[in-house]
């Protein structure tokens, strides 16, 4: 497995601290996200995942905790909108150029406005998905929210 990716690049460009953490990524587990806190050995508040959406039928990138779960009229709020829907997983991995399991918010191939849930903004450290399955990036969430140019916002249900 690579430690180079879109995603590590993006960071390393920046001049932002962050370190690589490989696991054995499961394609068969339930919830992606909370397998990778297991398998790293961290709280899943701790390790995010990155999902697509779409609010008012644009693309948007959202990044929360592992276990929990998106609310949908916080996230149309947290980009202004009405509506806001998942994007199918087809529509994620060609918009942002990752597979599923390995969507990073950082390098992907079109920029969309990201959002992160501010929850995750207390935490020292997070850990975030480093651009392929069983890559995460272990950085400051500040430092993602800046590389970003994110929002943070209240986006879990």
């Amino acid at each position: 497995m690579s430690k180079t990716t879109r995603a590590t690049q993006v960071l390393e460009k920046a001049k932002v601290a962050f370190t690589v953490h490989t696991y054995e990524y499961d394609p068969n587990a339930e919830r992606i996200g909370l397998q990778a806190a297991e398998a790293l050995g961290e709280e899943p508040h701790r390790v995010l995942k990155t999902l697509m959406a779409e609010v008012d039928g644009k693309a948007v990138c959202v990044v929360v905790p592992s276990d929990r779960e998106v609310s949908m009229k916080k996230l149309a709020a947290a980009f202004k909108s009405k509506s806001a829907n998942m994007m199918k997983p087809a529509d994620a991995e060609r918009l942002t150029g990752y597979h599923v399991g390995g969507i990073s918010p950082f390098g992907q191939k079109k920029l969309v406005p990201t959002a992160i849930e501010e929850a995750a903004m207390s935490e020292a450290l997070v850990y975030i998905n480093g651009g392929q399955r069983g890559l995460q990036v272990r950085l400051a969430p500040k430092d993602a929210l800046d590389v970003l140019k994110a929002t943070a916002a209240a986006l879990v249900a």
